[in-house]
């Protein structure tokens, strides 16, 4: 058969992407093992009943038809409102499109700042799909990496000194996927600077914004001089419940978004109806969105204050999101084998750090995505295999 394109072939350029351990944790688990899953951030509950009923109701009405390109209208305006009290900037209608989930409302933004050879700059720890977005605009990139010791909030020097002739774009996301970690207003206000110093896009991931945790959520967006460069990633996944659903936004000036809407007519045609309606209703009336804040608050207080006191175990990061971060430098650096051998000896699955980049090395993604027993049980369990790694080092 013909050669498939290089554009596509080069997306995942190799075989080994990380997640091989949170797979076979899956088969095994479906096959009936009794597997702890702590390596995915999917909700382990429904979507709220108001949502589904909504979305019901406009089946039941007959919205089968095609939609706008960017997006119904009341949509498009419930998007903004949101934007606006994420970013706490006046958001009009008419910046911002919708799209079918927040990775391709990150494909778009990728598209709409970078031209194939063109450079741009990622923090890492990054959420996986970063990298083959970036590949899938023809650009070239750098992982900037920012430091467990700093909370992994990265450093603007480290940002300046990635920056090239041909970089463009400066791609961030706070709260962060994997970390937990909330970008202060220090660092924000750093990296804005480099924006405005080098004319730079920049592609603000905020999908967590809801999940900050103790601390308070800033958009970039909101600083001086960066409405104007700031494309924000949103989605309804996390926030709402509807990871299924497959509705997400960009927000981004007015301009950069009517020529994002030649890019929704070629690829989704615009978004299902009946599931817009559903969103718009979520989204007035802010369906589950305090009482997943307020669970997943709760649930990292639970998995924290059950892992306190472990030995050679370091929280890092872990603010907000979903997420919890432990750097277990200390009793195994190959943190591949430490997540294997943990599903092999407790049956517990997480994510190798390695899964989000080097600056995650020797580090270990706990998802909160389960009930604070199952929380607290798997930090029995995580508490037990770092105190037999101990045993063996001094038995060796």
């Amino acid at each position: 058969m013909p050669n498939p394109s290089s554009r596509i072939s080069g997306i995942t350029p190799h075989g080994k992407d990380g997640w091989e351990v949170h797979f076979a944790a899956m088969t095994r688990k479906q096959a009936g093992e009794d597997i702890m899953m702590l390596s995915v951030g999917d909700h382990d509950f429904d979507t709220p009943a108001q949502t589904v009923e909504a979305c019901v109701t406009a089946v039941r009405q007959g919205r089968h038809h095609y939609t706008q390109l960017a997006g119904l209208p009341r949509l498009r305006a419930a998007m903004a409102a949101i934007s606006e009290q994420a970013t706490g900037l006046l958001t009009r209608p008419d910046e911002v499109i919708a799209t079918p989930g927040g990775q391709l409302a990150l494909f778009a933004a990728a598209q709409a700042t970078l031209d194939p050879g063109d450079h741009a700059i990622m923090i890492a720890p990054y959420y996986a799909t970063y990298p083959g977005t970036f590949r899938a605009a023809g650009a070239e990139f750098t992982v900037v990496e920012a430091r467990a010791e700093d909370g992994f909030e990265p450093r603007a020097e480290a940002i300046e000194a990635a920056i090239r002739d041909n970089t463009r774009t400066l791609l961030i996301n706070t709260p962060n996927n994997p970390t937990g970690a909330v970008y202060s207003p220090d660092t924000l206000e750093a990296i804005a600077a480099v924006c405005r110093r080098h004319d730079l896009w920049l592609i603000s991931d905020e999908v967590y914004w809801t999940l900050p945790g103790s601390k308070k959520h800033v958009s970039p967006r909101a600083l001086p001089g960066m409405a104007e460069r700031t494309l924000v990633v949103n989605s309804m996944s996390k926030s709402h419940g509807m990871t299924g659903w497959r509705i997400g936004w960009l927000t981004a000036p007015a301009d950069l978004v009517a020529r994002l809407v030649s890019l929704n007519l070629v690829t989704t045609y615009g978004l299902n109806d009946f599931v817009s309606r559903a969103a718009i209703e979520a989204l007035e009336n802010a369906y589950g969105v305090d009482e997943i804040a307020e669970r997943y608050a709760t649930r990292r207080k639970a998995f924290l204050d059950a892992t306190r006191g472990f030995n050679d175990v370091t929280v890092r990061g872990s603010q907000g999101g979903m997420y919890v971060m432990l750097d277990i430098s200390a009793v195994d650096f190959d943190c591949e084998q430490f997540a294997w051998r943990l599903l092999e000896t407790e049956k517990v699955a997480v994510m190798p750090g390695l899964s989000f980049g080097e600056a995650a090395r020797s580090h270990v993604r706990i998802s909160l995505c389960q009930s604070e027993d199952v929380l607290r049980e798997a930090a029995e369990r995580l508490r037990r295999f770092v105190a037999s790694y101990g045993e063996r080092r001094r038995s060796a």
